[in-house]
């Protein structure tokens, strides 16, 4: 038993010197992961005319859900047609994860407070003929503190539905509501630092 016991206490010890390794190691990575900053998205793939201004960089994506909220209204012109009243979505970030609202304004508003009405300044069609068109939409107006406290530009892209309907709006149906579901992701663009 004694001629054992110094191959048993070397074994013991490597060991704990394996293990006091492998600690330090995860250690060492879980500080280092604490401390690198959270990957940034790509700006999406759209046609110039919807490009974000040079200098420009992403700060949120989030993807929206909900409705395009309709009213049919009568024209200058005298013909009725549908017209957009206010989109009504969840926002979502890239882990499902509810963190706003997209309403009237049009304005987007996060759980953090922050919040940003917008102006649309461009737009292209839908790769979808069924969709609301891409937009580049310019910051008007910020409230709160946040994400969106430094965000200038917003992109809508990817769209799928959300079109008024092809009929049902007429003499007889003025002021009436209607909601067209739809989806879309949403880029948030701030000054790069």
């Amino acid at each position: 038993m004694r001629r054992f016991l110094p191959v048993v206490t070397a074994i013991v010890g490597l060991v704990v010197v394996v293990l006091l390794g492998v600690a330090i190691g995860v250690a060492q990575a879980t500080a280092q992961s604490a401390q690198a900053p959270a990957p940034k998205d790509a700006p999406p793939d759209v046609p110039d005319s919807i490009q974000a201004p040079a200098g420009q960089e992403v700060v949120l994506y989030t993807h929206a859900s909900g409705s395009q909220i309709y009213t049919c209204q009568a024209g200058a012109d005298g013909k009725f047609s549908w017209t957009l009243k206010a989109p009504e979505a969840e926002l979502r970030d890239r882990k499902d994860k509810i963190i706003g609202q997209h309403s009237a304004g049009p304005s987007w508003k996060l759980k953090d407070g922050s919040e940003v009405t917008g102006k649309a300044v461009a737009h292209v069609d839908s790769l979808d003929a069924e969709s609301i068109p891409w937009l580049l939409v310019n910051v008007v107006s910020h409230a709160g503190n946040g994400l969106l406290s430094s965000v200038t530009t917003i992109q809508r892209v990817h769209t799928h539905g959300g079109k008024p309907p092809a009929e049902g709006c007429d003499a007889q149906h003025v002021n009436a509501e209607t909601k067209s579901s739809y989806s879309a992701d949403y880029y948030f663009y701030a000054p790069a630092k």
